[in-house]
């Protein structure tokens, strides 16, 4: 894949959003909650899908390499951590956002908050099944469907859908100021989806 200049300045500026966002914890009750999330549904909606994807993908590709960019550290042994799931899911679902919102006509907030609820389908999705396989077939750490289901499922649906509410509205906002993601990058917009 071959990235301009301003393309890498755009993904790398996300990498390290994504990174920081790892580290930001917000502690709710006896939860606590970063911003990855959110910063991984403006790396879609933002850059679109191929550079939103590549820029959640390398924040990945580096913390597997060893950079301490994940929440619990870095390094290959990652991918056995029940967690996991959950950052393969950002990829994908920063590539969905990325290509739906490109499709849309009128991005309003309701449109794009719909889009990054499917996106958060997406990373439910893939990251609970990850922690319920990597669980019970990897770590020895058996757990029930349910369980994983309610603690990694239901009780984060509430704080993840404000943060998908979040950047539906920043979305928007950075639309409306003029800064908003074109389709090219010579029309003076930030990137291309």
């Amino acid at each position: 894949m071959h990235l301009s200049l301003r393309e890498m300045i755009f993904c790398a500026m996300f990498v390290a959003l994504v990174a920081a966002g790892a580290f930001i914890r917000i502690p709710v009750g006896t939860d606590v909650y970063t911003l990855q999330f959110l910063f991984t549904l403006l790396a879609g909606l933002l850059l679109g899908a191929r550079l939103g994807a590549t820029a959640v993908a390398t924040y990945i590709l580096l913390g597997l390499v060893g950079v301490p960019v994940f929440a619990s550290g870095g390094g290959p042994g990652y991918v056995l951590q029940p967690t996991f799931g959950y950052l393969i899911g950002f990829v994908l679902q920063a590539w969905y956002c990325g290509a739906a919102s490109r499709r849309l006509g009128d991005r309003t907030f309701r449109r794009l908050l719909a889009i990054n609820g499917v996106g958060m389908a997406i990373v439910y999705l893939i990251g609970i099944s990850y922690f319920y396989f990597v669980s019970n077939y990897i770590i020895d750490a058996p757990i029930a469907v349910w369980p994983v289901i309610f603690y990694c499922g239901i009780l984060q649906i509430v704080p993840d859908f404000l943060l998908c509410v979040a950047a539906a509205g920043l979305a928007v906002r950075l639309e409306h100021a003029g800064v908003w993601v074109g389709e090219k990058l010579d029309e003076g917009r930030i990137c291309n989806g």
